[in-house]
């Protein structure tokens, strides 16, 4: 299919996980895809699996200079843009009483604070219409242990996301939306990012998981991405200000 066909396209965080599975099914779909990434050998391995053809900038979320010359570095590349995938975050799931202003502020600077001044600075790139996507998650919408300052950072996304209809869409033609996933079989399952080593446990803790899920399984990376090329495809046009919960029905059931 060619449902991105001639779409010029951003995916922050585009180099693991969510961000590079939708960064290969739009280019499968026909869009134009730059993507962002922040350690070298994301970057690297990104360059590889996505081609030489598909430009992978680094950008420091947290570094709002960065977030302003990536605006421009899509401006110098493709003119104008038709699709903004915001995926780009972190989690850091802690008990309530663990968190520090440290913790805190890492949270709110890169999954708020960082979206909001990108969209800024793409607001004179995006073309008239436009799609932006936002990557929320489920943890917004239940509460679940655990999750406090992250769940809330995604709440003010889900947030951004509706006032941000009401400030752009007639005025520029920028549409948004967001989807929310639930736990999703990425990286930030592996060991590494769980902080364990043993396989075991490593299986222990994703059974755990899965065993919350009324559909008994974690998601996949491409089910999200499915939905984040729906709702950038004209298929998609008339659908504003919807967050689409991808969770095996682990909020409503």
């Amino acid at each position: 299919m060619n449902r991105l066909a001639g779409k010029r396209a951003l995916i922050t965080g585009g180099t693991s996980g969510i961000g590079l599975e939708t960064a290969q099914r739009f280019i499968a779909e026909g869009a134009d895809v730059l993507v962002t990434g922040v350690t070298p050998a994301s970057i690297e391995r990104a360059r590889q699996i996505l081609g030489d053809k598909v430009p992978v900038v680094q950008a420091d979320a947290r570094d709002l200079d960065a977030q302003r010359g990536l605006a421009e570095r899509v401006r110098v590349h493709f003119g104008e843009l038709d699709v903004a995938f915001l995926n780009a975050g972190v989690s850091d799931w802690r008990p309530f009483e663990d968190h520090t202003e440290d913790s805190f502020d890492r949270l709110f600077d890169i999954n708020v604070k960082s979206v909001f001044f990108l969209t800024q600075a793409l607001v004179p790139v995006l073309a008239n219409p436009s799609s932006v996507v936002l990557n929320a998650s489920n943890s917004a919408h239940g509460g679940y242990g655990h999750s406090n300052a992250y769940a809330a950072t995604k709440a003010a996304v889900g947030s951004l996301m509706r006032s941000w209809n009401a400030d752009l869409l007639t005025s520029h033609g920028i549409r948004f939306n967001a989807v929310s996933p639930g736990p999703v079989d990425t990286p930030l399952y592996s060991g590494a990012k769980l902080g364990i080593e043993d396989p075991a446990q490593q299986k222990a803790v994703v059974e755990a998981i899965s065993s919350g899920i009324p559909l008994g399984r974690m998601g996949m990376p491409e089910e999200v991405a499915e939905a984040v090329v729906y709702l950038a495809s004209d298929a998609s046009a008339f659908a504003v200000g919807q967050d689409l919960i991808l969770d095996g029905g682990q909020t409503v059931l």
